[in-house]
């Protein structure tokens, strides 16, 4: 099971905005930028389940971002916004000489990600999308699916909760836990690394840009819609899922769909952090497609 490791270094990065925390594995010209979800959980799901690839040959660059973990907070709502975050990854990798990425996005991450991507294509070598999905409508409606698996009367006790702004009632939050385990994590317990990032998720910016929990959104990102845009990402692209994804497979197989160079691997016993529910399955899949996009140069070294 993936664990903490100690970073080879730990920088502070100026952004707009302010500046964030970022955790550097490894050495080495391959770069996996893992970008994690929310928008405003902490890095350290991510950070602690992907930084051991740095004993396969790659460098493992992941950060809080802006408002998250040990990042500045600065208390201006008017920050949160997908264009100063696109601008945000793009300091780090500038900053830091990372050069062409690999570049990884988990959730939020992957919504994130595929704007870096149209914005700055020549600066990604590949492109993995982790639990993610191409159209927050699309992610809405799915959302719904699932909770109607709770039955009528729960779904119309969470609709009135939500409409009366009291979505912290015992009753509601007790639904929004099942789903949780459903559909979140199914590890159990809890990996102490996905703890931490639930534990210490931004409420400015998670309240803001998404909403009060995972099954309700009400936040900026609402009507987000890139799948109609997405054919302009010709990197090689890898799209991973769980069986039981809050963003769920469905999701999945429409960005696939509108990807020109895309792949797609579902895993059977996952939700949405396979990472840590089904590393040994998970970790391989991940590890073959970044071995076989290895510039020619650094494969060569790997082998000597």
């Amino acid at each position: 099971m993936p664990s903490y490791r100690k970073p080879n270094e730990f920088i502070r990065v100026s952004v707009p905005g302010g500046k964030v925390a970022v955790y550097s594995f490894g050495k080495g010209d391959e770069v996996l930028l893992c970008l994690h979800g929310g928008p405003g959980c902490t890095c350290d799901y991510v950070r602690d389940s992907h930084s051991f690839l740095a004993d396969h040959g790659y460098r493992v660059v992941v950060y809080d971002q802006l408002g998250s973990g040990r990042s500045d907070k600065p208390k201006d709502n008017s920050l949160w916004n997908i264009p100063r975050f696109v601008e945000e990854v793009e300091a780090v990798r500038s900053t830091l000489g990372l050069g062409r990425v690999h570049l990884l996005g988990q959730s939020w991450g992957t919504w994130l990600g595929t704007e870096y991507c149209l914005e700055h294509l020549d600066n990604v070598k590949t492109y993995i999308i982790a639990n993610g999905s191409g159209s927050v409508p699309q992610t809405v409606a799915e959302l719904y699916r699932l909770r109607a698996d709770l039955g009528a009367e729960t779904v119309a006790m969470m609709l009135r909760h939500e409409a009366q702004g009291t979505t912290e009632h015992p009753e509601y939050v007790a639904a929004v836990t099942i789903l949780y385990h459903r559909h979140l994590c199914r590890a159990d317990p809890w990996p102490l690394a996905v703890k931490r990032s639930m534990e210490g998720v931004s409420k400015d910016v998670y309240g803001t840009m998404w909403g009060p929990n995972e099954f309700c959104c009400t936040g900026t990102l609402k009507d987000w819609d890139r799948l109609p845009d997405m054919h302009r990402i010709t990197v090689p692209s890898l799209i991973l899922t769980g069986m039981h994804d809050e963003l769920t497979p469905n999701c999945a197989m429409a960005m696939q769909r509108a990807l020109p160079n895309a792949r797609l691997h579902i895993f059977k016993n996952s939700s949405h952090m396979p990472f840590w529910e089904e590393p040994h399955e998970y970790f391989p899949v991940l590890q073959k497609f970044l071995d076989a996009h290895r510039s020619r140069r650094s494969a060569k070294k790997r082998r000597r």
